[in-house]
C-alpha cells in the first residue's frame, strides 16, 4: 500500500467513528428516554475522545507530509484532512471531551427550560458552553478573529466581514420589501381549520418520496426541532407536527429533504472519507431551502400540492392562487423555522451578531435572554411574548455550533443563484412541477452539485454550477419578482 492507502485506511475507521457519534446525537433528539441524558453525555464524551485522538494521531502529520496525490480526489482529501489535523492538533483532548460532554448535557436542559419557558434555568448550562466555546476558538484561531474560528468549521473560507457585508446589502432591501408587502391592500388568505397529525405525516412522507428521499437508507421521525442526520446509506431525517399549521409539518420535511437528498446523492465512492458528506453548511443550507422554497413554494408546485391537500384533508376553504398565496403569506411571528421567506434572514442576522458578541466577551450569556428580546422589538416592531418563542426557540447554542447560523443565509444566497441557472438549463421546469414531478430539478442539483460532495470548496463548487460566482443578487430579484407579483407591486 503507498502511504496516501495507508492514510485513507485510518481515516475510513475515523470517519465510520464520526457516523456513530452522530448517531448518538439522533437518538438523543428522537427516541433516548429523558432521564438518560447524563448517562448520554459521558457516551460522547468517550467516543469524542476516541475520535479526537485519531484526528491527532502523529502518524496523520507523517502520511501528510509523504503522500503524493494523484488526482484531484486524492488532492481534494489531502486538502481535507490536512485542515482538520491542524484544527484537532490544536484543541486538547480535555477540551474536546469536555465540549462533548457538556452540549450532551445542555441539550437535554435546553429542552426541558424551553417546554417550561424558563431561561435562568439553561443560563447557567449555556455560560458553561459559550465558555468552552471561547477556550476552543483561542485554541484554533491561530491569529484569526476567534468568531471567525468557530464559522470556519461550519464554511470554511467564509468570515464574520465579508458575511457582515452580504448582509448589510441584504437587510435594507428586505426590509423594505416586507415593509412593502405588509402595507399593501392586496393580502393572501390564511390557511384555516385543524388538521390531523398524523394524515400530515403521510402526505409529508409522499412529499418526501416525490423530492428524492429514499427510505430505504433513510427515516422520518419527530422531533422537537426537525433536523437531518447521518449519510451515505443511513440518513435519517425528523419533523413535527401542529394541528391548526400543516405547512410547519410540511415544509420542514421538504426541507429536511434538501439536507438529506444531498447526502444521498454523493458518489458512493467517497463513502468514509473526507469527500463523503457535504462540503460546508451554506451549501448543505442551498439545497435545503432550495427544495423548500424556490420550488416547494413555486406556484407550479403548490398548485399540485394543494390538490393533494384537498384529498387528505377535504376542502381547504381556498383554491389554488389562494392555496398559493397562504403557503408564502408573510406574517408577524417569533420563530425562524416558520418565518416566510422575505423575514427569514432577518432572523439569522439576529442571531449572527448575538453570537458573535457572546463569543468577543461583549455579552454575558446571562443576559441574552434580554438582549434578544429588545433586538427583537427593534428589528421587527413588536414584543417577544415568551422565552421559548426568543432565545430558547433554537437547538443550536446549546449543542455548541457558536457560528453555524450565518450559514442559513448563505445558503439562501447559493439558493438564488442556483435557481437561476436551473431555470436557465431547465425552461420547461413548471410544466413539471405543476404535476408534481421534481425529478428534474432534483436531478441538476444532484449531477451539478450533490454528487461531487466535499469535491470543491464550498463558493467555487456554486460558481462551477452556476458559470457564474455567486451574491446576493439573484436572491433579492427573485424575492422582488415573487412577493410583488403576489402583493401586487
Amino acid at each position: 500500500m503507498s502511504t496516501y492507502d495507508d492514510l485513507m485506511a485510518f481515516q475510513r475507521e475515523t470517519e465510520a467513528l464520526g457516523q456513530i457519534a452522530g448517531r448518538l446525537g439522533w437518538d438523543q433528539e428522537t427516541v433516548m428516554p429523558r432521564g438518560a441524558a447524563e448517562q448520554r453525555g459521558e457516551e460522547m464524551a468517550a467516543i469524542e475522545g476516541v475520535i479526537h485522538a485519531r484526528r491527532t494521531d502523529p502518524r496523520i502529520g507523517d502520511w501528510l507530509d509523504a503522500a503524493a496525490p494523484e488526482d484531484a480526489v486524492a488532492t481534494a482529501n489531502l486538502r481535507h484532512i490536512a485542515r482538520s489535523y491542524r484544527r484537532a492538533t490544536r484543541v486538547p483532548a480535555r477540551l474536546a471531551a469536555e465540549l462533548a460532554r457538556t452540549t450532551s448535557i445542555a441539550q437535554g436542559k435546553w429542552a426541558a427550560a424551553r417546554a417550561a419557558d424558563d431561561f435562568a434555568a439553561f443560563a447557567p448550562v449555556l455560560g458553561r458552553v459559550v465558555a468552552l466555546k471561547c477556550e476552543e476558538a483561542e485554541c484554533i484561531a491561530d491569529g484569526r478573529d476567534p468568531y471567525d474560528a468557530l464559522l470556519d468549521d461550519y464554511e470554511p473560507g467564509a468570515t464574520s466581514a465579508t458575511l457582515g457585508a452580504m448582509f448589510d446589502a441584504l437587510r435594507p432591501r428586505l426590509i423594505a420589501l416586507r415593509d412593502r408587502a405588509l402595507g399593501s391592500d392586496r393580502q393572501p388568505p390564511r390557511l384555516e381549520g385543524s388538521f390531523d397529525p398524523d394524515t400530515q405525516m403521510r402526505l409529508a412522507e409522499r412529499l418526501a418520496l416525490g423530492f428524492g428521499y429514499d427510505l430505504d437508507r433513510g427515516r422520518i421521525d419527530r422531533a422537537v426541532h426537525p433536523f437531518s442526520s447521518g449519510s451515505g446509506a443511513d440518513v435519517r431525517i425528523t419533523t413535527r407536527t401542529e394541528a391548526l399549521d400543516p405547512f410547519n409539518c410540511l415544509y420542514s420535511t421538504i426541507h429536511e429533504v434538501g439536507h438529506a437528498a444531498y447526502e444521498q446523492g454523493i458518489d458512493p465512492d467517497y463513502l468514509f472519507t473526507p469527500l463523503g458528506a457535504g462540503v460546508s453548511m451554506g451549501v448543505h443550507e442551498s439545497q435545503s431551502r432550495l427544495y423548500e422554497n424556490q420550488i416547494g413554494r413555486s406556484r407550479a408546485f403548490t398548485g399540485w400540492l394543494h390538490g393533494e391537500m384537498t384529498r387528505a384533508f377535504g376542502d381547504t376553504g381556498l383554491d389554488a392562487d389562494g392555496f398559493y398565496g397562504a403557503v408564502n403569506r408573510l406574517h408577524r411571528g417569533f420563530i425562524r423555522t416558520e418565518a416566510d421567506e422575505v423575514q427569514y434572514n432577518l432572523h439569522v442576522m439576529l442571531r449572527f451578531d448575538l453570537e458573535r458578541d457572546m463569543i468577543a466577551g461583549r455579552l454575558d450569556p446571562a443576559d441574552l435572554d434580554e438582549a434578544w428580546n429588545a433586538r427583537f422589538q427593534s428589528d421587527f416592531g413588536y414584543p417577544v411574548d415568551r422565552p421559548a418563542h426568543g432565545c430558547l426557540q433554537d437547538v443550536h447554542w446549546s449543542v455548541g455550533l457558536f457560528g453555524y447560523f450565518p450559514t442559513y443565509t448563505l445558503g439562501n444566497v447559493y439558493a438564488g443563484c442556483l435557481m437561476a441557472a436551473l431555470r436557465r438549463d431547465l425552461p420547461d421546469l413548471d410544466r413539471a412541477l405543476a404535476r408534481g414531478d421534481t425529478s428534474p430539478a432534483t436531478g441538476w442539483l444532484r449531477e451539478n452539485v450533490q454528487r461531487h460532495g466535499g469535491l470543491y470548496a464550498p463558493r467555487d463548487l456554486i460558481a462551477r454550477a452556476c458559470k457564474a460566482e455567486p451574491d446576493e443578487g439573484p436572491l433579492l430579484d427573485y424575492l422582488k419578482a415573487k412577493f410583488g407579483a403576489i402583493y401586487g407591486f
